[in-house]
């Protein structure tokens, strides 16, 4: 009784003294939750860094402004690429400044007790890595819930029942595909084509089809601008580019037709994985799914007619969430509103791995 009652005080006065943080630390952008204000921040996961100095001069929406035009001295990176660490220090960087930036106005005593999304099937070191990353960014507390399981809390879906959900999330980086059921991840798979994957398709196909040379962000633009899974009215856009021949600037007109032949490859893949999913799935499952339809999110859901391609190749209903860009970040918000509810969805800790330097 008197354990209760502490355990009741304590984590009434750790609300009054602290925040808490919930972060969807994306390969392409990351979004930060704060209990009582919502999201607060949606920043690219870009960082630029002085080589003569080692300082961070930019982050976010201004690091990424200056990518592909940085002098020799300064580089802008991604460090958190197909959903896991590659450079843990700059990730510790980019932590400590969003959280920062997100508790500018409410900077509290202790440090915020913080939620951190990551992919499904990331191994025990990698999730080791985003731990530390984050509690050395000034956290007091860090737990670790996989996107899937965070997405599906965010969109509100029955998770605790004893029915089958599917949710199929394309981010940046990676895709994550889930069946869920009874608070549990009964299968899953993790692939490493994304939106990421998707820009560097269209890259490739301009450069092999008009030999031109185009950038990362005019190949995204074009994606979000005319990118399509099925056909579609015809949309055209230009891009520009250095002409491979000449080496002169160059500029040419792209159709729809022109980026779905690009990613055409890429989203069979990411349907090929749903198949994968669903043909290990038990039967009773599969029959709950096939009622309640699979549910997409992710920037991924926004490309025009996926959720019609994945209709017409799965034969299953597709529902695309309210706001899909937002669903993991406002999942480890609801977890964060009532952590003991959500305890065992969360990644336990494994404190026997090695400390990630």
């Amino acid at each position: 009784m008197f354990k209760k009652e502490f355990r009741k005080y304590y984590e009434q006065a750790s609300r009054f003294l602290s925040n808490d943080i919930g972060i969807d630390l994306g390969t392409a952008n990351t979004l930060v939750y704060v209990r009582g204000k919502g999201i607060v921040i949606n920043e690219p996961s870009v960082v630029a860094i002085n080589q003569k100095t080692g300082q961070v001069v930019a982050v976010g929406a201004a690091a990424k402004q200056m990518l592909g035009r940085t002098p020799g001295h300064i580089i802008a990176v991604r460090p958190v690429v197909e959903g896991v660490i590659s450079d843990y220090e700059v990730t510790e960087e980019m932590i400590a400044y969003l959280m920062d930036k997100a508790q500018k106005e409410t900077k509290k005593m202790l440090g915020p007790r913080v939620v951190v999304g990551v992919p499904s099937a990331i191994t025990n070191v990698e999730t080791r890595a985003v731990r530390d990353a984050t509690m050395n960014s000034g956290a007091r507390e860090v737990h670790i819930v996989e996107e899937p399981m965070a997405a599906a809390i965010g969109i509100r879906l029955p998770i605790f029942e004893p029915v089958g959900t599917m949710i199929i999330d394309i981010g940046g980086g990676t895709t994550n595909i889930a069946v869920i059921a009874l608070g549990g991840i009964v299968r899953s798979k993790n692939i490493k084509i994304a939106g990421d994957r998707l820009n560097n398709d269209i890259i490739a196909y301009i450069r092999n089809e008009f030999k031109i040379l185009i950038g990362e962000k005019t190949a995204e633009n074009a994606k979000i601008t005319i990118g399509s899974a099925l056909p579609r009215s015809v949309t055209e856009t230009v891009v520009k580019g250095r002409d491979l021949v000449t080496g002169l600037p160059r500029e040419v007109i792209i159709t729809d037709a022109d980026i779905r032949a690009a990613i055409a490859p890429s989203i069979d893949n990411i349907m090929e994985g749903a198949r994968e999913v669903l043909e290990t799935t038990p039967p009773e499952l599969i029959s709950d799914v096939m009622q309640r339809g699979i549910h997409l999110v992710g920037g991924g859901a926004l490309l025009h007619g996926m959720n019609e391609l994945l209709r017409e190749t799965m034969k299953i209903p597709i529902v695309v969430a309210d706001d899909p860009l937002t669903a993991v970040a406002r999942g480890t918000g609801i977890i964060l509103e009532n952590l003991k509810l959500y305890k065992d969805v969360l990644v336990k800790n494994d404190d026997n791995l090695p400390q990630a330097k």
